[in-house]
């Protein structure tokens, strides 16, 4: 018998490798499982591999990993990505603002934008962070970006009501006064029919 992968871990066969790799939703994982049922089935490690779509060495890091850890082994590990650069208590001051919106004599705006907010992190926590990381710190507090029009502290709301009711409805009486004859189906005017013929 040629010698295989050494698989030091004894308490699976190969036909419960098998059975855990038709119950998995990991196909990573279940293509690493059935590599080793069929290294435990006396197959060649190099045919194993090529039969579960990896190579000898692969098969063979994968093999390391199982003995060590497992089925659980053999699951992709999730990178655990860079530490918050602002604590638990900073990041809620920070959607408490948020939430309480910028202060015009204060902050000299009238609604925050991610570069504000990233100057006022770093005058209140002394941490620099770029827009794109005040974008991402907002998803995670479960803000989410909206375009809307800010508006002007200076504006009066009564004075545009009354704008709007002065505008002619010149629009409309036009509309009434041209003889829908007189039309075409794009709303400009036609000749008559006898002026664009050739005499």
């Amino acid at each position: 018998m040629v010698a295989a992968v050494a698989i030091t871990r004894k308490d699976l066969a190969a036909a419960d490798l098998r059975d855990a790799a038709k119950r998995t939703d990991d196909a990573d994982a279940a293509r690493r499982m059935l590599a080793l049922a069929l290294v435990l089935e006396g197959k060649l490690r190099s045919e194993a591999a090529r039969s579960c779509g990896m190579d000898r060495q692969i098969l063979c890091d994968w093999v390391h990993r199982y003995n060590a850890e497992g089925l659980q082994g053999l699951h992709n590990r999730t990178a655990p990505g860079a530490k918050p650069r602002l604590s638990p208590a900073q990041e809620q001051e920070v959607a408490d603002l948020v939430r309480s919106g910028p202060n015009l004599a204060e902050h000299g705006v009238v609604r925050w934008r991610r570069i504000d907010l990233s100057r006022v992190i770093e005058q209140r926590y002394g941490v620099k962070l770029a827009e794109r990381s005040v974008g991402t710190l907002l998803h995670r507090l479960g803000f989410r970006r909206i375009s809307v029009r800010p508006r002007c502290p200076g504006q009066d709301a009564a004075a545009q009501d009354a704008h709007k009711k002065t505008l002619p409805l010149w629009s409309r009486q036009r509309s009434r006064l041209m003889p829908a004859a007189s039309r075409s189906n794009f709303g400009g005017r036609t000749r008559p029919a006898s002026a664009s013929r050739a005499p």
